[in-house]
């Protein structure tokens, strides 16, 4: 191991020797390669004969390619993940960036530096994906859960300031379908009782909130690369950012605290723990590789214009709904806030209406319009009725978030339709409602 490696650039590398030791065990064959490139290119229907006559020259190319190639001597944490990282402090603006296994990977290593654990409490969102509050619960946190603002369903502020108390370590504002909650009071309420802020940002990538990219606000914020996402590193994938000094221990966090800048004795590295706010904290495995890295690298060049995609269909979207009593619209982009339109949220009026939610998915269901409405409440998963949390007095401190999930709001998909798809959408939304104002 040369002396000169930075922290958490681990890797086997003995250079010219008689008998080396390689880096990479066993190296993909071109059938291998060839497994990949049939899963990602699936034939067409109709389309099934060229695709084999195709598919064939590919495998020949590939073959007479592989006669004249080496094989790659790095898979995991080599230059494209810190090629992606460093473009990545580029795009955003922050200091340090840390590529790794998914986004709840971040999670993980922000709930590590703010040191939870048993008699501390999480607040997060009573609406989003469950892997915001599972760290806090695995480290034998008590999870609080805020209410939601129905205009956006992400956390409301005013509920966080009534449930913070002197054991709050941690703030997990949530930006659902990629628009932000009030970042400003949440950062305002967190700075003046010394309160990390975890952004999960996961929908946001590419958003801005006053002139800062989404996220960024907060002390800390983590993007989710999964496949559903607006770009995808081959399924899974996250980014956890920050412009404190504890960024500088992103390798140690993301790679089990070793260290070849230091050597114990006889050895390759040493192992250290993360300097967490309050004390060391012992950090996990969430190794992100190369492959992942050169996929994302190639999106993240085409980002801006997906998010321009989506944004039109949102639009579209809004400028037919808002002709409609009883559909209420998602707020829009304005000079100061950027969302990414990950998800269009679609609110009905229930009282106006008449009836619910509810009814209208069935109808759109009924319509082939799928629809989600992002995501159950937490509190009442199993998973917290088995670690003795009250889903009813939960719910009887978060009004609104049963108000919207059961009677109000679902998702509708924003990704690059066909314009004959976004027509039939909104078309299949407008008469479900009138169908429900008539009482059908």
């Amino acid at each position: 191991m040369a002396k000169d490696k930075p922290a958490g650039d681990f890797r086997y590398d003995t250079g010219e020797a008689r008998v080396p030791w390689a880096a990479v065990g066993e190296h993909l064959a071109a059938d291998d390669l060839m497994r990949i490139v049939e899963f990602l290119a699936r034939p067409q229907s109709g389309q099934e004969g060229e695709y084999e006559t195709r598919l064939s020259a590919v495998r020949d190319a590939l073959d007479s390619l592989w006669g004249v190639s080496s094989p790659a001597t790095k898979l995991t944490l080599g230059n494209n993940v810190s090629q992606l990282e460093e473009e990545a402090k580029a795009f955003m603006g922050c200091k340090y960036a840390c590529f790794l296994t998914n986004a709840t990977a971040g999670f993980e290593v922000v709930n590590q530096y703010a040191n939870v654990g048993p008699g501390d409490e999480v607040i997060v969102p009573s609406i989003t994906f469950a892997a915001t509050m599972l760290y806090p619960l695995q480290a034998g946190a008590k999870v609080v859960f805020a209410d939601v603002d129905p205009n956006t369903v992400n956390m409301d502020p005013a509920d966080v300031e009534r449930k913070i108390t002197e054991r709050t370590k941690l703030i997990i504002p949530v930006y659902i379908g990629g628009y932000p909650p009030d970042m400003a009071s949440i950062m305002q309420m967190a700075n003046e009782r010394d309160i990390v802020v975890l952004a999960d940002a996961a929908h946001a990538f590419g958003g801005s909130y006053y002139g800062k990219s989404a996220g960024t606000e907060a002390h800390f914020a983590a993007y989710s690369f999964h496949e559903v996402k607006n770009i995808t590193s081959l399924g899974e994938g996250g980014l956890l950012v920050t412009d404190l000094d504890f960024g500088q221990y992103f390798p140690q966090a993301r790679f089990l605290g070793l260290d070849p800048s230091k050597q114990i004795p006889n050895w390759l590295y040493d192992v250290v723990s993360l300097p967490g706010k309050y004390g060391p904290a012992v950090p996990g495995n969430h190794s992100s590789t190369e492959i992942q890295a050169l996929a994302l690298l190639g999106q993240l060049g085409r980002l801006q214009a997906i998010i321009d995609q989506r944004r039109a269909n949102a639009e579209y979207l809004t400028e037919r709904f808002s002709e409609v009593e009883g559909i209420i619209t998602p707020p829009m982009d304005s000079d100061d806030i950027k969302s990414t339109h990950h998800l269009y949220l679609l609110r009905v009026d229930h009282e106006l209406i008449g009836q619910d939610v509810q009814v209208l998915k069935q109808k759109l269901d009924a319509r082939g319009v799928v629809q989600i409405p992002h995501f159950g409440p937490l509190y009442k998963f199993q998973i917290c009725r088995d670690l003795g949390y009250d889903a009813d007095a939960i719910a009887a401190t978060c009004p609104n978030t049963e108000m919207v999930f059961n009677h109000q709001f679902t998702h509708l998909p924003l990704y690059p339709l066909a314009s004959e798809q976004l027509e039939y959408m909104a078309d299949a939304v407008i008469d479900a409602v009138e169908e429900m104002k008539a009482g059908k």
